[in-house]
């Protein structure tokens, strides 16, 4: 068995601070992660990343521009349920400015939506795609693409 989930991602970067949500679930006490989620049936890419960052944050999003696509594939023994197989997640990251006072998402998935120092992000427990989403933000490559980031540690899948 295997699972596919198109994600959509916003970096929003303002005076040398992220926007970050953190998220918990049942296999998880919480970590830190862009806002953003999953991309639904006949939605939009673009589209899909403004509601999910009012959903998450409160606030408005406009999409600046694409950063890149990042696509990781999650063996199943690494997995929360390994029965579910092996994962393949594609998250587009967007460029957005952020408009808005930050609150908690109501009834949902995230919470304490916070503007985080760029400088105190590496300390924090986190998504792996908040790595992947800050490299493509800084290094702007021509492909949209970035190594992959490996977890471990601090770094979540």
């Amino acid at each position: 068995m295997t699972t596919f989930r198109l994600g959509a991602y916003a970096v929003g970067i303002e005076n040398d601070r992220v926007l970050l949500v953190r998220c918990a679930s049942e296999f998880d006490e919480g970590h830190w992660t862009l806002p953003g989620g999953a991309v639904e049936h006949g939605e939009d890419p673009i589209d899909a990343v403004v509601r999910e960052v009012a959903e998450e944050t409160g606030c408005a999003a406009e999409v600046e521009r694409l950063l890149g696509v990042d696509s990781r594939v999650v063996p199943a023994a690494e997995r929360h349920q390994p029965e579910k197989g092996v994962h393949q997640n594609v998250g587009v990251f967007y460029l957005v400015r952020i408009t808005g006072a930050p609150r908690p998402e109501p009834d949902g998935a995230t919470f304490d939506p916070l503007w985080t120092a760029l400088a105190e992000v590496g300390g924090l427990r986190r998504a792996s795609l908040v790595d992947v989403g800050l490299e493509l933000a800084r290094s702007r490559p021509p492909t949209g693409h970035v190594p992959a980031v490996p977890v471990g540690g601090l770094v979540l899948h």
